[in-house]
């Protein structure tokens, strides 16, 4: 925790003495945060595989709920949804949600095919759950390829996203995550889908891999409602 919070002052100043680029990257931000916010709420299916060692979880069909600002629920054929807390968004309306942040230029690159600009954001509030977020966005048709988040109690993640029927929403057809099972924690009811218990030597293994989720969207009602207490169970 301490190291987290030496990396957020050490940030913090960075953007200080770059405040004359932060105006150009926060009108970007604010564009694509424009462009998600046409979508009030939906609900989509679509099939998700997971892969993250030691445990067996067969391709299954999803469910997945949204509504402004920043709730979702995915629901996974089955019952076991393997994600990390803090993860489980799978969504980039949950990580525009942050109002109070200073936004840096840190360079240009091609990502999946696509020049895209690497803007970091960092919350201004040091308390908030999430210290730093780079984006990757594809500035001609605002969309953010790429986001790798870093928090403070579910270690770092990263999302790509691939774009196709909704994009002029800014919704993905494909979603792949990955994140480091260093800071993942096996939910309660996992282990039964285990060949055998972990023993510490397969922990530790565990650790040195990286989990991968990847969600293939099928379908989006838009903006239609949501059943009432979705978010509740």
């Amino acid at each position: 925790m301490k190291g987290i919070k030496i990396l957020w002052i050490a940030m913090v100043a960075l953007f200080i003495t770059h405040n004359s680029n932060a105006q150009d990257e926060t009108a970007l931000i604010e564009k694509v945060k424009q462009k998600l916010d046409q979508v009030h709420d939906y609900v989509a299916t679509g099939r998700m595989k997971t892969d993250v060692a030691f445990i067996k979880a067969p391709v299954g069909n999803v469910k997945m709920y949204y509504k402004q600002p920043d709730n979702f629920r995915l629901i996974r054929e089955g019952g076991i949804s393997i994600l990390p807390k803090g993860g489980v968004t799978v969504n980039l309306n949950t990580i525009m949600a942050t109002k109070s942040y200073v936004a840096l230029f840190a360079g240009n690159t091609v990502t999946d095919g696509f020049p895209t600009k690497i803007v970091k954001l960092l919350p201004i509030n040091e308390n908030n759950a999430i210290v730093l977020t780079t984006l990757y966005i594809d500035e001609k048709n605002l969309l953010i390829r790429k986001a790798i988040t870093t928090t403070k109690e579910n270690g770092t993640y990263q999302i790509n996203m691939q774009y196709g029927r909704y994009s002029n929403l800014g919704l993905p057809d494909k979603v792949i995550f990955t994140f480091n099972t260093h800071d993942y924690k096996i939910p309660k009811g996992v282990t039964l889908e285990m060949d055998e218990p972990l023993t510490d030597t397969d922990r530790k293994k565990m650790q040195q891999k990286n989990g991968r989720v990847e969600i293939d969207y099928a379908s989006y009602t838009i903006n239609k409602g949501l059943p009432p207490g979705i978010f509740n169970n």
